[in-house]
């Protein structure tokens, strides 16, 4: 890294880096998309989501351990910029591009309400639970309640994964009218062989993405300072950063009107970020004595529970419009204007 600090200081290298960080995305996506296709649904977008989440965490505990002014609030800045980025711009791009394009969509709410409640569950847990505890003041859980929230996060969404990849499986599967229309349904699978590569290559591509954006995080810190912004700016373009790849493919399957895909990746990468992220980050924060700050204030969560009662009308019937696009969409360019401005 230290070879890399005078270079860091220069623009060019900046985009230089930016555009590889782009490729390594662009090559994620694409060898992700080969194994959810040789795994089929609802598993292929579980190897995305948990894939995304392993950089996530990897960037925080980077960023915990280097200690820098408010390091304790990047945890719960990037989960809740993450909340709120799938809640309202991914899935609000996703319906939006696909009811231009389709007009009207289709999904199994079954499923996607499922995932919904799982979704608030564990967001009131880690970023709303904190403020009104009152063991400790203010944003902080004391170690007891963070490893018991770490450890009821994590059984949670291990419920959730068993519900989805075993006893329900099905709700998290397109329609029977879908997948006669869909291509991917009827394509051949890849080999054993491309599969296998494709694993491998996905593991290089997302390792690249962490160097990348920890290597990029000085300059993404360097421009917010001279921005003048707040803190919690570095947690969103960090869930921005970590969301590109599953961001990208979620709005390619909705475009080829395949919303129930982009679904399970909205949904799932959201519940991954609190269910493995927060235990993992926990574990660590307990262990090696590091400060953690989770609560988030009163105008997030009111951005968040409002997130979630749009979201639930949403997923209420199965079916989405454009209308419910520029809904979320809007919400979303709410939450980025009061995170400048708030």
């Amino acid at each position: 890294m230290d070879i890399l600090t005078p270079l860091l200081n220069q623009t060019w290298f900046i985009a230089l880096m930016s555009i590889t960080l782009i490729g390594a995305v662009l090559s994620a996506v694409h060898h992700a998309e080969v194994i959810a296709h040789k795994t089929g649904e609802p598993y292929g977008t579980l190897v995305l989501a948990i894939s995304v989440t392993i950089i996530e965490v990897s960037l925080i505990i980077a960023m915990m351990f280097a200690g820098h002014e408010g390091s304790e609030f990047i945890a719960r800045d990037a989960v809740f910029a993450t909340v709120m980025i799938v809640m309202n711009g991914v899935i609000g791009l996703c319906i939006f591009m696909g009811g231009f394009k389709h007009h009207e969509m289709s999904f199994r709410n079954e499923g996607t309400n499922s995932a919904l409640a799982v979704l608030t569950a564990l967001a009131t847990f880690i970023l709303v639970m904190p403020m009104v505890t009152v063991s400790t003041p203010g944003p902080d859980f004391t170690k007891g309640q963070l490893a018991f929230a770490g450890v009821a996060s994590f059984a949670l969404y291990g419920a959730f994964i068993f519900f989805q990849t075993v006893s329900h499986r099905d709700y998290y599967l397109p329609k029977a009218e879908d997948q006669k229309t869909n291509s991917e349904t009827h394509a051949e699978k890849p080999s054993n062989l491309k599969t296998g590569t494709s694993l491998i290559l996905l593991l290089i591509s997302l390792a690249a993405v962490v160097g990348l954006a920890e290597a990029l995080n000085p300059a993404i810190e360097a421009g917010v300072k001279a921005a003048g912004a707040p803190k919690t700016v570095v947690g969103i373009a960090i869930a921005m950063l970590v969301l590109l790849p599953e961001g990208f493919a979620a709005v390619r399957a909705a475009r080829a009107n395949r919303l129930q895909s982009s679904l399970n990746l909205a949904l799932g990468s959201a519940l991954a970020s609190i269910g493995l992220t927060i235990p993992t980050v926990a574990a660590v924060a307990i262990f090696f004595n590091l400060p953690l700050s989770l609560g988030i204030s009163s105008l997030n969560m009111t951005l968040m529970y409002l997130s979630f009662f749009i979201g639930a009308l949403t997923l209420a019937i199965g079916r989405t419009t454009l209308l419910q696009g520029v809904v979320h969409l809007i919400i979303f360019f709410e939450f980025l204007f009061l995170s400048l401005v708030p």
